[in-house]
């Protein structure tokens, strides 16, 4: 079994200047630059079967590159249960066609539905237990954030390892948009 996930990679100077907002946070377990990423479909825990159908599928995804950029933060989960602090990716009708055929891919290789609405965004970090008025002073320091906009030409198909210092990344395949 293998733990996947699609997703978009984050430029450099993007991530650079994302991480420059870690921190003022208790309890915050950061990101590091190269976790950060705009995820498009999670696929959970596929056999190897199922990993080999998905990348062919994904391979067989036809779009042209598009422009993307974050603009804001925010978080999941309210009072005490605040689990995550992100940055808003600005939505666009190509983002969602991109994450829209990799939710179909996972369709066609037997996976079940999303059940979760798509949120574009950014994990900046995983909490546990953060004071929630630390969390909204967070967010109001940082919600002005507007990053550059750039052009995203390739997404990947990602693995995704746990550990006690959290979750790690590997590019598995990487697909061009053409």
């Amino acid at each position: 079994m293998i733990r996947l996930f699609a997703a978009l990679p984050i430029p450099e100077q993007i991530a650079e200047g994302l991480t420059r907002r870690q921190q003022g946070l208790p309890r915050a377990r950061w990101r590091p630059v190269e976790a950060l990423h705009i995820t498009l479909r999670f696929f959970g825990e596929v056999v190897e079967t199922t990993a080999a159908d998905l990348d062919a599928e994904l391979a067989g995804i036809h779009q042209a590159p598009f422009d993307l950029e974050l603009a804001g933060v925010g978080s999941f989960g309210e009072g005490a249960d605040i689990r995550a602090v992100w940055a808003r990716v600005v939505e666009s009708e190509p983002l969602r066609r991109l994450a829209a055929h990799c939710e179909s891919a996972a369709r066609r290789v037997g996976l079940k539905a999303e059940p979760r609405t798509y949120r574009p965004h950014v994990t900046l970090a995983y909490l546990r237990g953060s004071p929630p008025a630390r969390v909204a002073a967070w967010i109001a320091g940082h919600n002005l954030l507007h990053s550059p906009s750039w052009r995203a030409d390739r997404f990947g198909l990602y693995s995704s390892w746990q550990s006690d210092d959290g979750s790690s990344y590997d590019l598995e395949r990487e697909y061009r948009l053409l």
